[in-house]
């Protein structure tokens, strides 16, 4: 069967789409370079480690939902492409993202608190600190990247770019950085700035305030209603998957650390295996939303294309890690060609376990009526840690020498 120089072309396009928002996964190596760099201020708090990979996760989860929800309103077109004077149903995300980031941070300090507790002996007294900490967190890195995520949303449109392939695999990663950067600040400030805990302190009640404030504002309104119902479910799969992976990541991760190159590329590999679930989720949600494929195994086929495009620009993503890694840790010929075989086996592993729980995430939802962007990306990101973490340890057993 011929293939039209239509299909090509669109999947050429696709392809690029895709390559680009997936070049910024760089990035994750950025995000680990910060976290090495100011690891003495992790040190100084006994449950700063603990917290830190829940906060990712959780304001990942915020992050996709507002991502996949942003991106299927503007191509359906209830929200405009514009950062001021938009749409009721933008403003309504906008309230719906704060009032679920409060949420978030609650659930996260509730959890860690009992971790800390009962894994950590920290005396109760403290978990006064550890709270005042996360919903700092969360709130200041609500207002740093919101504004990144409307912007990249609202950039990629007007360029003709798709923001379901665009928008998560970019934000994603800047997110990943910019939390990190406010989660040191604030624990700088309680580590080594007493003075300006009550800064902290105030910016906490500011928020909670805020986020209150809107949540009694827009009790009555079904849309966002909706989404805060709709979100409880997903906060409660995401706060089970981020205490599932704690409780054996760090045996696996050890086993990781055993092979320099590979942890090199680590943090790189796992935003790019997310990004691609993001981006098959996102493409998936929005066709449902325009009716253009339908909620079954079939629309899986009518996505295929998409899929393997997306896949192929995680492979060529996977041959600049390895070439990164053999140019900085001066790696042997035979070192680089044992470190690409292992990133291409776990990328195929993980890419296809984590596309497919996406998909099918978004076609479960479509069947009962619910939001897909309120789960599938905020779903599919949680896991896709585990899954390709999994995948890595698989390959290193087989194929290290």
């Amino acid at each position: 069967m011929m293939v039209g120089p239509g299909r090509l072309t669109e999947a050429a396009r696709f392809l690029g789409q895709s390559l680009l928002s997936l070049l910024f996964d760089f990035g994750g190596l950025a995000a680990g370079a910060l976290l090495a760099t100011f690891f003495g201020v992790f040190l100084s708090v006994p449950w700063a480690i603990l917290v830190f990979p829940g906060i990712l996760s959780i304001r990942g989860a915020v992050g996709g939902l507002f991502s996949g929800r942003l991106s299927t309103a503007l191509h359906i077109g209830s929200v405009r492409p514009s950062l001021l004077h938009n749409t009721p149903a933008y403003y309504d995300l906008i309230r719906s993202v704060t009032v679920l980031t409060l949420m978030s941070a609650l659930s996260l300090s509730a959890m860690a608190a009992v971790f800390s507790v009962v894994l950590l002996a920290i005396p109760v007294a403290d978990i006064l600190w550890l709270v005042v900490v996360v919903i700092g967190t969360m709130g200041i890195s609500l207002a740093v990247v919101s504004p990144v995520t409307i912007g990249v949303s609202v950039v990629s449109f007007r360029r003709g770019l798709d923001p379901d392939v665009v928008t998560y695999p970019i934000v994603s990663t800047i997110a990943d950085i910019l939390v990190t950067l406010c989660y040191i600040a604030v624990l700088t400030v309680f580590t080594g700035l007493p003075h300006l805990i009550p800064v902290i302190i105030v910016l906490d009640a500011l928020f909670v305030f805020i986020a209150l404030g809107l949540l009694l504002t827009a009790r009555h309104d079904s849309n966002v209603i909706s989404t805060l119902r709709q979100f409880v479910v997903t906060l409660a799969l995401v706060v089970v998957i981020v205490n599932i992976t704690g409780s054996f990541l760090d045996r696996i991760s050890q086993v990781v650390r055993s092979r320099p190159d590979v942890y090199f590329v680590y943090p790189a590999l796992i935003d790019t295996v997310g990004d691609v679930g993001s981006i098959v989720g996102s493409t998936t949600t929005t066709e449902l939303t325009l009716g253009t494929i339908q909620p079954s195994v079939r629309g899986l086929g009518a996505q295929m294309p998409k899929l393997l495009m997306a896949w192929v620009a995680s492979l060529i993503m996977v041959g600049g890690y390895a070439s990164l890694g053999f140019l900085y840790l001066q790696l042997t010929l035979a070192s680089l060609w044992n470190l690409l075989l292992i990133l291409v086996a776990a990328n195929c592993m993980s890419v296809l376990l984590v596309s497919l729980i996406s998909f099918t995430l978004a076609i479960t939802t479509a069947r009962h009526g619910l939001n897909p962007d309120n789960l599938v990306i905020p779903v599919e990101s949680s896991l896709a840690d585990t899954i390709t973490t999994l995948s890595l340890l698989v390959a290193i057993l087989l194929l290290s020498g």
